[in-house]
């Protein structure tokens, strides 16, 4: 038996290939690229699907959260809008921080996890948003329904994290926080996303 050429095509492709969740832009899919334990920046290929090791960490910071995507969202022009400061989307798929009570330890995996709130954050100029969630049945956050709910401790670690883990030796940061933003702003920013994906990619 001939496995076909390229094989990958078989495989859902996690970011075209994926549901965007059950009720976006509330209730969203999540599919995770790294985990609280990493100390390597994954990322997803854009071509095959699978997850390619970006680049050791060159800070001892460790993701506070699981940190993934949503599934068919693309920051475009219409993410861009509701981040004044940006230049530009960033051509990426919708960032998005996932809190769990108990620890997951596996990346490559899809959840279910309720909007909160966003980071925004602007990377080279583009803008580069991080949408704050909670695993949604996770019945220790079951009654958090807004990021000024969290502990501020965690959006300070949240916020430290993506202003170092892309530091240079010499150069610094070049990411730059703009604001932390509550639920309905976060909203916003994923129906924006699902509108650019849409506009980019077809329904």
């Amino acid at each position: 038996m001939s496995f076909p050429q390229p094989f990958y095509r078989w495989r859902p492709h996690p970011w075209h290939g994926l549901d965007v969740g059950p009720n976006p832009p509330r209730i969203v899919h999540a599919y995770i690229e790294i985990t609280p334990f990493d100390l390597v920046k994954y990322e997803i290929d854009k071509v095959t699907g699978y997850i390619r090791v970006d680049r050791p960490q060159r800070t001892s910071s460790q993701p506070p959260t699981l940190y993934g995507f949503i599934p068919r969202t693309y920051c475009g022009q219409h993410v861009h809008q509701l981040s004044p400061k940006s230049e530009r989307g960033d051509g990426d798929p919708l960032d998005i921080c996932v809190i769990s009570e108990r620890p997951l330890a596996r990346a490559e995996v899809i959840l279910t996890a309720r909007v909160i709130g966003g980071i925004q954050a602007i990377d080279g100029g583009e803008a580069d948003d991080k949408i704050v969630a909670v695993l949604d049945n996770d019945e220790f956050w079951q009654d958090t329904q807004d990021i000024a709910d969290l502990p501020a401790i965690l959006i300070e670690r949240l916020q430290h994290y993506f202003t170092t883990y892309k530091m240079m030796h010499g150069r610094g940061s070049q990411m730059v926080i703009e604001q932390v933003y509550d639920a309905q702003y976060a909203l916003q920013v994923v129906s924006a996303a699902i509108t650019d994906y849409g506009e980019t990619y077809g329904g």
